[in-house]
């Protein structure tokens, strides 16, 4: 399908330019009349480079929304900077985006452990932290951080969705789980522990950390085996994990296999792994498989595709991260034009906490987006998947 920018435009011009109830201008730092300043580190460089993708995306986004007028007139202006999948290195870009770029609001800084590291900062600020590529449960907690909001599915309630599909298919189960040894995969163990209940003690026979640097997990792998498992639960970035399905299957071992939602990436995680060697791999989706000829005639995912032949020609349709930027930045737009005028910090805040039934194009049929003061779990459907050597087929 081809387009060019110009029909791109005129076809999301009704999404840029159309104006909610009209307010009184009231502007956060880093708004006028004609831009929005919103900030953002994501790891381009280390070891979670391949997330990079993400924010990539999303400036050719926000330019294709800006071409098309901007969010009521105005146009936004992403300042994304690279943070190496450093906590140290999240902190010091957060207060240089805040403090000297004047950035309005923070906007889907990735990992788990980084928006930790950043949040209490943001939040004494008075910064909105918003849609935190990021799983924590911590992040959808609207008493005690305020300004904070995550946007995947929790990584307690994908950790309990795992468990229930395991309890289910193989109660008697032995399982050995390979984490990452920070805030992120330490959550994640522990709900699945929880998730498990009372049988957690006697199905756990092996629970292997690594260090986000760590050049391989291959000796986690071995041991993993050794334990007598027959159940895998990898919850890990791209890097780590494509190494462990990599050496599962090169051992000869046909666990039983779950995959953290945030690596069932085909570009980042399967191709580099082999892709005959994560067959029947196991994941959480909330999103579209754009390597899933199903969608082919999908209205929505035609329109992805031409939007990225147009915007983000050299990116790869094979990545589902493009897919994931792209939709992230629909939700910004929408919560800004929901503001109006009204651009203060506090009105961006309560926008985001206020979304009603919304439909982000390129979410899996039937998970619809609904925010409240109470409640920040912005998508909070999942459904299972697995891995058939090419793409992501759902599990009914």
């Amino acid at each position: 399908m081809q387009i060019s920018r110009r029909g791109f435009i005129a076809a999301i011009a009704a999404l840029a330019l159309a104006g909610p109830v009209a307010a009184q201008k009231n502007y956060a730092p880093g708004v006028s009349d004609t831009e929005i300043k919103i900030g953002q580190s994501l790891p381009y460089s280390g070891p979670a480079s391949a997330f990079g993708a993400i924010g990539r995306a999303e400036q050719a986004f926000f330019k294709s929304i800006n071409a098309a007028g901007g969010v009521n007139g105005r146009k936004i202006i992403l300042i994304s900077v690279d943070d190496g999948y450093s906590p140290a290195k999240a902190v010091e870009q957060a207060r240089r985006l805040v403090e000297e770029d004047k950035v309005a609001a923070m906007f889907n800084v990735l990992g788990t452990p980084l928006n930790i590291a950043i949040r209490k900062y943001l939040n004494a600020q008075k910064v909105p932290q918003l849609f935190i590529a990021a799983g924590a449960a911590q992040f959808a907690d609207p008493v005690n951080y305020p300004w904070t909001m995550g946007w995947q599915p929790t990584l307690t309630s994908e950790a309990n969705f795992y468990a229930a599909d395991l309890l289910k298919a193989n109660p008697k189960a032995r399982i050995a789980v390979l984490y990452q040894n920070d805030d992120f995969g330490k959550e994640l163990l522990a709900a699945l522990k929880q998730g498990l209940g009372d049988k957690a003690a006697s199905m756990l026979v092996a629970a292997q950390s690594y260090e986000a640097t760590d050049p391989t997990v291959d000796s986690q792998a071995v041991a993993m085996q050794a334990s007598g498992a027959d159940t895998v639960f990898l919850f890990a970035y791209p890097k780590q994990a494509a190494q462990a399905i990599r050496r599962i299957y090169d051992l000869g071992w046909k666990p039983r296999t779950y995959l953290h939602l945030g690596s069932a990436s085909v570009t980042s995680t399967m191709i580099p792994a082999g892709v005959e060697k994560g067959v029947g791999v196991l994941t959480a989706g909330f999103i579209k498989d754009v390597t899933d000829s199903k969608w082919a005639d999908d209205p929505d995912f035609k329109a992805w595709r031409a939007w990225m032949q147009a915007w983000l020609p050299e990116g790869d349709l094979s990545d589902g991260l493009n897919a994931a930027g792209y939709s992230m930045g629909q939700m910004l737009v929408q919560v800004l034009k929901q503001c109006g005028d009204d651009l203060s910090r506090e009105n961006i805040m309560r926008q985001a906490a206020n979304l009603k039934d919304f439909r982000l194009p390129m979410l899996l049929p039937g998970i619809l987006i609904s925010t409240s003061a109470t409640d920040y779990r912005v998508i909070k459907d999942m459904k299972l998947q697995r891995f058939n050597g090419k793409n992501w087929d759902l599990v009914n």
